[in-house]
């Protein structure tokens, strides 16, 4: 069966023609894949699958995802984000380090870090998570080195945040799937209104406090706040996050929405 794969101009620059060439043919692609993006499985037999090369100082992986999610392209990352990503286990991607065997990876850089925590918000605690990517998300499809992520949330119904005074709005159509005490997802519609697809999902389930999860119960809804990389960081306590998100809120750095609870 031929492999329904995009190999883009960008990416066969990098990897050469006779690479890309045997990627076409299916010689080194694979038939089933994790998405690098969403995390759900493909199949590049069955439907357009899009080739993703991130680049290091000295390494570059290759990894796949659903042509819907990300168009083919090549990430600029740092050697450290990709070696964290060479180590990881399982996943789908080919390592293309040059005098070494290709093996399997998952690039952990070019996806989104969420933080979990409580915020105080008219006098009330409410379950948050805080999503921060580790690198500059660029437009599907744009060449340009800007910074797309909360354009992209807004154009996706979250709401500009300048300062945490009130509870905003609920986003239909998404939700936080929680389970047996662990985050799992964060869920957005399918297309053409079918079933929910995940638009972030935990390489492994993450444990959440029971405060956390008695206000998501008691709500039955999760506060969801988006900020460019740089602008957040990882905290170590709620009192530094929440500084951080006002910081960021006050800066026009923060969009918000709030999504129901799916699961206890």
């Amino acid at each position: 069966m031929p492999r329904m794969l995009d190999v883009s101009d960008a990416v066969r620059a990098e990897i050469g023609d006779e690479e890309a060439d045997r990627l076409l043919a299916g010689e080194n692609a694979p038939g089933s894949y994790d998405c690098t993006s969403c995390r759900t499985p493909g199949d590049s037999e069955q439907e357009r699958t899009s080739t993703v090369l991130f680049v290091g100082d000295e390494t570059a992986v290759l990894a796949f995802a659903h042509a819907g999610c990300l168009p083919s392209q090549v990430v600029q990352v740092t050697e450290e984000q990709l070696q964290g990503a060479v180590r990881s286990i399982g996943g789908t991607g080919t390592d293309m380090a040059a005098g070494g065997a290709p093996h399997r990876a998952v690039p952990e850089q070019a996806v989104l870090g969420v933080t979990s925590g409580l915020v105080l918000i008219e006098g009330e605690l409410h379950p948050a998570l805080v999503v921060e990517p580790t690198a500059p998300i660029v437009r599907p499809g744009s060449t340009g080195a800007g910074d797309d992520f909360l354009p992209l949330l807004i154009e996706q119904g979250f709401m500009p945040v300048t300062e945490l005074a009130s509870v905003p709005p609920v986003l239909h159509g998404w939700s936080v799937l929680v389970a047996v005490g662990q985050l799992h997802a964060v869920l957005q519609p399918g297309a053409g209104g079918g079933q929910p697809v995940a638009w972030w999902q935990a390489h492994q389930p993450l444990q959440v406090t029971d405060s956390w999860r008695s206000a998501a119960n008691k709500h039955q809804q999760v506060l969801m706040f988006a900020a460019p990389v740089g602008s957040i960081g990882r905290q170590p306590r709620e009192d530094l996050l929440r500084e951080a998100l006002d910081k960021a809120a006050a800066g026009g750095k923060l969009v918000a929405a709030a999504l129901p609870l799916a699961g206890t």
